[in-house]
């Protein structure tokens, strides 16, 4: 695990187009599920910087609009919409174009601006206000450090990785989601 998150640190530090040689399934399913697991830590550890944000009152949580996108649907239609389909088409906007870019500096550049993109499109979950505008790097930090990871397994496996990694990550959420009604 350790190994493997360095990996992704050196990565993102110097973001290169090179697949990885080792194509064995075993292998990449290993590494899958430590970046899977990197990817919820990273989550987990960013968390109470939005706890001191809500508790100082600059933003409420309560207004977050992918809450609003899921109400009325069932369990089922909102884990086939999160972790399929919102997945799907966001790696093929986010992270299917970066390997377009053969030429080094061009391709460090697009990684970065994708991860950037990605991350600053979920600024949207929120309603715009001042406090919303000026905080956004701390709102979508999370988002923004996933499009690294992401973007690191789709270059080094492939865009199928990315989106089952994505999608994977989603549905970990959601389900953890749906705990409190069950309990």
């Amino acid at each position: 695990m350790k190994q493997t998150f360095f990996n992704i640190i050196k990565y993102l530090k110097n973001p290169i187009l090179e697949q990885d040689s080792n194509t064995n399934l075993n292998y990449r399913f290993k590494i899958f599920l430590k970046i899977l697991v990197i990817s919820l830590v990273t989550g987990i550890v960013i968390s109470p910087i939005y706890a001191l944000i809500e508790h100082f009152g600059l933003i409420s949580m309560d207004n977050h609009k992918v809450e609003k996108m899921f109400e009325g649907m069932s369990k089922l239609q909102i884990l086939l919409a999160g972790a399929i389909l919102v997945p799907t088409i966001e790696e093929l906007i986010f992270r299917g174009p970066i390997t377009a870019f053969k030429k080094p500096k061009a391709f460090k550049i697009a990684f970065y601006f994708f991860a950037l993109i990605f991350g600053f499109v979920h600024i949207s979950n929120f309603d715009f206000t001042p406090a919303v505008i000026l905080l956004s790097p701390l709102l979508v930090l999370p988002q923004i450090l996933l499009g690294g990871y992401f973007g690191y397994i789709r270059v080094r496996f492939g865009l199928q990785w990315s989106i089952l990694l994505h999608g994977t990550y989603n549905g970990v959420l959601i389900l953890l989601s749906f705990i409190p009604e069950f309990a």
